[in-house]
């Protein structure tokens, strides 16, 4: 297939990009940075011709970028782009540069879609405008340990994570150097060679005040271990695994604030008796109600992913939420209790496939930000128009609806940014210059910067 593609050229559709082509993105001081074709869409409903994953190249110069000059330049940022968007950044492909040169791998999953000028603007903000940095670190640590995997981080917040059990002497080190950053979350994962199958691992790390122990569904075969961390433990994560695991145990962290569950459920209900909890992800579990829940009076976020929790009746007795998402909640139809959440801040809705109305918003006063994506039984926007106070409306994967659907918007008196998401580029443009609103920074931010 490449024997075809001849460079450079400028493309409209995605049948001649290739992943690790390059293109460069002209910024405002006369520099270059560039932008990668990391993979193509074609099996995508919407957008199948003309969507690619674009990685944005930590790599800037005066120059157009090479073969040689992008040379082991990583990628600081992903999202899903139109092939337009080539050209909207001034550029045309250059080249290919295949991507396992510079150790770079397509992402499993991109939640993010790089509408209108986002790469350009988000190139001018890094090598232009400059900004801050990081405020989060992610270090991987493999046996055997060395020092450069454990110099300081530079960062306010990290992730320490490991994919195979280590050695004791190992461990030790681990937990020395966590004694010192004590921001740090420690994450178990993978055991891929089938090394992780308890936790008692923790027991050189009470120091520890935030875990987790995921991506371990064929190994880890009890939690018993989590009895090593501190009773003031404050973040806890545990993901799918074969054997379903007793959650009792997790009763002894009276005093944790976010706790992720996935698709375990045996002794599940020791979760009401987790009375300081502020954030709550339940993923791939049933419940009848939310009952379960009801004694989580300080509960500010909630997530509810996959499962099958049909009924929400209970919903605004839950806490005092500032953030919701539902995601993927198999047959779940009537949203009308999320109108009722006076305190929300922040509402994400995702792939509800029965959903086909919206609830009246009119009593949510403290409503921002309503992120609504793939919910092809909608057609009627009006009710998140009905938000007083409505200040971001991010629109993703909603190729059903036609331009006219936002007019229920045009003119509203707190809304300051959209995303306009409509599936193809000529009704996305045609609905932002309706609206003509910037774009928000991001398209999913964190619910308390909201």
């Amino acid at each position: 297939m490449e024997k075809d593609v001849h460079y450079p050229f400028v493309p409209k559709t995605n049948s001649q990009l290739r992943p690790g082509q390059f293109f460069p993105i002209a910024l405002s001081d006369g520099r270059f940075s560039c932008g990668r074709v990391l993979a193509i869409e074609r099996n995508a409903g919407c957008g199948a011709r003309t969507n690619f994953v674009l990685g944005l190249l930590d790599w800037v110069d005066e120059s157009l970028p090479t073969t040689d000059s992008i040379a082991n330049a990583g990628v600081y940022e992903v999202a899903t782009a139109h092939a337009k968007t080539v050209q909207e950044c001034g550029g045309e492909i250059l080249g290919l540069r295949p991507l396992e040169l510079d150790d770079i791998s397509p992402p499993s999953e991109v939640r993010s879609f790089a509408g209108g000028m986002w790469a350009k603007e988000r190139s001018e903000r890094r090598f232009v405008a400059g900004e801050p940095p990081p405020a989060f670190e992610l270090r991987e640590v493999t046996s055997p340990v060395t020092d450069e995997m454990l110099r300081p981080l530079t960062s306010p917040q990290g992730k320490l994570q490991f994919k195979s059990r280590l050695t004791e002497t190992e461990f030790k080190r681990l937990a020395e150097w966590c004694e010192a950053h004590p921001h740090v979350h420690l994450r178990a994962y993978g055991s891929y060679d089938g090394t992780i199958t308890d936790l008692e691992f923790l027991r050189f790390f009470p120091m520890v005040r935030s875990f987790s122990a995921d991506a371990l569904y064929h190994s880890l075969a009890s939690l018993d271990g989590l009895r090593h961390l501190h009773p003031e433990l404050e973040s806890l994560g545990i993901g799918d695994t074969k054997k379903k695991l007793d959650l009792s145990i997790l009763g002894r962290f009276t005093g944790l604030k976010s706790l992720y569950i996935e698709a375990q459920k045996k002794n599940l209900d020791v979760i009401s008796g987790l009375t300081s909890l502020e954030e709550l992800t339940l993923r791939s579990i049933t419940l009848p109600d939310l009952s379960l829940l009801l004694p989580l009076k300080g509960l500010l976020a909630l997530d509810l992913k996959l499962g099958g929790t049909k009924d929400l009746a209970l919903l605004p007795k839950v806490g005092d939420l500032k953030y919701l998402e539902l995601w993927m909640i198999k047959g779940l139809t009537d949203l009308r209790p999320v109108g009722e959440l006076s305190s929300l801040r922040y509402l994400f809705l995702q792939a509800l496939r029965q959903v086909e109305r919206l609830p009246d918003m009119r009593r949510m006063n403290d409503l921002r930000r309503v992120h609504i994506e793939t919910m092809k039984g909608l057609t009627d926007l009006s009710p998140v128009a009905s938000a007083p106070e409505l200040r971001d409306l991010v629109l993703v994967d909603m190729p059903h609806l036609d331009v006219d659907s936002i007019d229920c918007f045009v003119g509203h008196p707190t809304l300051q940014t959209a995303v306009l998401g409509f599936g193809s580029v000529r009704k996305s443009v045609a609905a932002e210059e309706r609206l003509g609103l910037p774009s928000p920074e991001g398209f999913k931010i964190n619910w308390r910067d909201v």
